[in-house]
């Protein structure tokens, strides 16, 4: 029999009664619910107070069930009931009752508790309330009252043994115990309990009780004896997890003594017979060196690591080589004979990405004592070349160009076979990697300019890269320009200078200058439509590269005179005043409005706040003064006036008094002087590279040279000393059992590789201070007279100076008796060179001094002949 539908209006069944309650609201044991009224709906009756069958009220978006209202309740927080109950929604709490299992008590004891202020607290959870160890769920939490009482309160649950009986429950408070303790909470005050707690078989468990003793164990030296027992304990455990796992930990207690506790467990990890004990004893063998400090190698315990090496396991063998490294280090590191370095060889297919890299990088020790062995090792390491890890295909180019450094075919031909991996490096969204890629790529240019050409639209800049990536990729692309791309270069770089980033696009100006030294008239023109932008930051940048440009390419001139009218105005950098100034003094003839336009400068000379620009204003002015006198003689004269009366700059004031007398000596003088030749081709024979040999890098290559630069890596390094060469290794004849790689009756000795050219480091700054105390701390390593006749022109010779990378310190003006010049340099290794030159007129010569922080012959032949070269130079052009 079917049963009629309830009449509209009708009171529904509620879930009580579902269940098999009593319609009034009684459970089955007899007690009665609570009569609070319910939330979200009025009364606890009637059809204004219902509840839907699925769950409380009438608001939408609950959940299911009373477990969904519950979650709405927290989310939503108390809301206030009719009958001035608050509802407790918290973890499957009914809206309108107390937890579940509550039997309908709400009080103190049961539905909350004390708040420090003394107020009930409400069932939802705060922010910064700790829950009790072993408290059951719905149940009311401890709030957080400091230190002290977090440690009493972890201590009893640790203590608890409903808490240790309950594995889940145990694991639980000891990572509440390693949370408080990362937070930086003090709670060495559980030690003892922690140091039980290891007693366990529950791996989890005994790693975060031995993270915790290893923090508090140099803390607490009267316990510490107790957790070094229990560690020596687990290293005789079954599991080889749980004995890897305590010599871990134990090599890792930074205390006094610890070391007589730790050798026996070491020593015994090493003959293991699990390779993840092995592994870790042999790393615990440079912790337990490096706690002794300076005390002497342990040679019994070098040998047996060094008859580790032949163990089957790859990653034992590669950490027997990085604790040798370790524990060697005062002697030069691990000695790679022939035995290893075959064994090596021969292990390196079973070795992981990172143990081939590694092994690698120890194999650049040996050198091959015949040309056959040399290429059986060429043979073995080709296949690396195209690993799928870049480090490892960087390690074995290394590899392949120290071994190859006297065949340089052998060393194109890897260089050509590494093309596609840095490629791919140079596109990968490491940031990292690609930024090294992009400058071991620029290395390689050195010696093989165009070698990436071809492939010059891996380079293009994307938006979203870096800037600093976007700076190496503009340098890689002006090396790459040739007949067949510069127009789309130049379209792409074109696009640059227009960038957000006025850093880069300056950049972008700057690569676009560099080209037209060999593509003059595409970049003169892109650099003249540039200048119709009005853009303040790429105007100041253009000019300076015409500024260069013109010195460099006298053939240019022309159009930079025709395109620099009008860009005055959007000039305010100090650089880009300086470039436009010394334009419009050399080459003011050819400019219209010339006078005009520095007349501007000259009356706002009092506002100048850079004395550079002062003094290239004289310079320029006077200059202009001598081809249109009738339209400079009047702003000149009141340029000297400022400069000899008002200005407080002594080096502007000296250089204004300077032209005046030089006025006063006659027209004729000033030309000879300031009217030198302008610029001169064979200069730009000294701005010009040469091809490096591979050899003068490979040793840098797939190190942090190519980033940091040579100069600053050796500033960096030059505190980690020189490496020597340790003793012979003992007991390596056993690693003939691996299989000889070549014959024993080749054997020649090897040469060591030529060391390249001189390389001046640029921008090297040194105060007037600093060389003038250094100078005479210094004795002189070389002396000699050059030949000269007539003065010195300062402002060529300084010119001149800078492309070769030898700074000015101090030169006295043109004309004075005796003229004397103090110079500074540094090469690619470090070494600083002070020059003093001295001009005596009557002798015509000039007496050079050089001064040598390290005393280095070669590298100080190379400085001399440099010099010579300039001087030699200058000489040609003044005579």
């Amino acid at each position: 029999m079917v049963a009629a539908p309830p009449a509209e209006g009708a009171a529904r069944l509620r879930p009580a009664e579902r269940r098999g309650r009593a319609p009034g609201g009684r459970r089955p044991g007899g007690a009665r619910r609570s009569a609070l009224p319910r939330g979200g709906g009025g009364g606890g009756g009637g059809a204004a107070g219902r509840r839907r069958p699925g769950g409380g009220g009438t608001s939408a978006g609950r959940g299911p069930g009373p477990i969904g209202a519950g979650r709405r309740a927290e989310a939503l927080g108390p809301r206030p009931q009719p009958g001035g109950g608050r509802a407790l929604g918290r973890r499957g709490w009914e809206w309108g009752g107390g937890p579940r299992g509550s039997r309908g008590r709400l009080g103190a004891e049961r539905a909350g508790l004390r708040a420090p202020g003394g107020n009930r607290r409400s069932g939802f959870p705060r922010q910064g309330w700790e829950e009790p160890a072993g408290t059951a769920p719905g149940r009311e939490t401890m709030p957080y009252l400091g230190s002290e009482d977090v440690v009493k309160e972890l201590k009893k649950a640790l203590c608890n043994p409903h808490v240790q009986a309950d594995r889940l429950r145990y694991r639980n408070v000891i990572q509440r115990v390693i949370r408080h303790m990362t937070q930086g909470l003090d709670v060495s005050g559980v030690f003892m309990e922690m140091v039980k707690a290891s007693a366990t078989v529950d791996i989890v468990q005994k790693k975060l009780v031995y993270l915790y003793m290893c923090t508090y164990a140099p803390l607490k030296p009267d316990l510490a004896l107790l957790a070094i027992n229990t560690l020596c304990k687990d290293c005789s455990d079954p599991n080889p997890m749980v004995r890897g796992l305590a010599l871990r930990s134990m090599c890792s207690l930074r205390m006094p003594g610890v070391q007589e506790y730790i050798q026996q467990p070491i020593l015994n990890g090493l003959r293991d017979k699990a390779s993840y004990v092995r592994r870790v004893a042999v790393l615990g063998c440079a912790k337990m060196h490096n706690l002794h400090g300076d005390s002497e190698v342990d040679g019994a315990l070098v040998n047996e690591l060094y008859s580790l090496l032949r163990d089957q396991d790859p990653i034992v063998v590669v950490n027997c080589l990085r604790s040798l490294e370790e524990i060697l280090k005062q002697e030069g590191g691990v000695v790679i004979n022939k035995p290893i370095a075959h064994h090596l060889l021969n292990r390196m297919p079973k070795l992981d990405q990172w143990g081939q890299a590694e092994v690698l990088n120890f194999l650049l020790r040996y050198q091959p004592r015949s040309e056959e062995e040399l290429f059986d090792i060429l043979n073995l390491l080709d296949s690396f070349l195209k690993s799928s890890s870049p480090g490892v295909v960087m390690g074995a180019t290394k590899l392949f160009l120290i071994l190859a450094k006297k065949f340089p075919h052998v060393q194109t031909d890897v260089l050509v076979q590494v093309k596609g991996p840095l490629l791919a490096a140079c596109s990968s969204e490491s940031r990292e990697l690609c930024f090294a890629a992009l400058c071991h790529v620029r290395q390689i240019l050195h010696s093989l300019p165009g070698h990436f050409s071809s492939h010059y639209k891996k380079f293009f800049c994307s938006y979203s890269e870096p800037h600093y990536i976007k700076l190496q990729k503009v340098e890689v692309l002006c090396e790459l320009v040739n007949d067949e791309n510069v127009q789309q270069v130049l379209e792409e770089l074109r696009g640059y200078c227009t960038d957000v980033s006025a850093d880069f696009a300056q950049a972008a100006i700057f690569a676009i200058g560099g080209i037209a030294r060999t593509y003059t008239d595409q970049c003169v023109q892109i650099l003249t439509e540039l200048l119709g932008l009005r853009q303040e930051h790429i105007t100041t940048v253009v000019v300076q590269t015409f500024r260069d440009l013109v010195w460099l390419c006298p053939q240019c001139t022309e159009a930079v005179c025709q395109a620099l009218p009008g860009c005055e105005e959007n000039i305010q950098d100090s650089e880009g005043k300086q470039a436009l100034i010394w334009l419009l003094g050399v080459h003011g003839e050819r400019i219209p409005n010339a006078p005009y336009v520095l007349e501007d400068f000259v009356e706002n000379v009092k506002s100048e706040t850079f004395p550079a620009v002062k003094m290239e204003l004289l310079t320029a002015l006077l200059r202009l003064f001598l081809c249109r006198p009738a339209e400079c003689q009047d702003m000149l004269g009141r340029l000297l006036h400022y400069c000899i009366e008002e200005e407080k700059d002594m080096a502007v004031r000296d250089r204004g008094l300077f032209y005046y007398r030089l006025l006063l000596a006659g027209i004729d003088e000033v030309k000879r002087i300031l009217c030198s030749p302008k610029s001169d081709p064979s200069l730009g024979l000294l701005e010009d590279q040469a091809e490096r040999p591979v050899n003068s890098w490979a040793s840098d290559f797939n190190t942090l040279v190519p980033v940091y630069g040579k100069a600053r890596w050796a500033a960096i390094s030059k505190y980690q000393g020189a490496e020597h060469r340790g003793p012979e290794l003992p007991n390596t004849a056993s690693f003939a059992s691996s299989g000889p790689l070549i014959p024993e009756e080749h054997k020649e000795t090897v040469q060591e590789p030529d060391s390249g050219a001189l390389m001046l480091v640029p921008n090297c700054q040194l105060t007037a201070e600093y060389f003038e105390k250094t100078w005479f701390s210094l004795k002189v390593a070389h002396q000699q007279v050059f030949p000269w006749k007539g003065a010195v022109h300062p402002d060529t010779l300084q010119m001149a100076l800078q492309v070769v990378n030898i700074q000015t310190i101090a030169m006295s003006r043109a004309g004075a008796h005796p003229w004397k010049a103090y110079l500074s340099a540094q090469d690619d290794t470090g070494c600083l060179f002070l020059t003093e030159l001295l001009l005596e007129p009557e002798n015509s010569e000039m007496q050079i001094s050089v001064k040598q922080n390290e005393p280095r012959t070669e590298t100080l032949n190379g400085f001399i002949s440099v010099l010579e070269t300039v001087l030699g130079t200058i000489g040609d052009i003044k005579s």
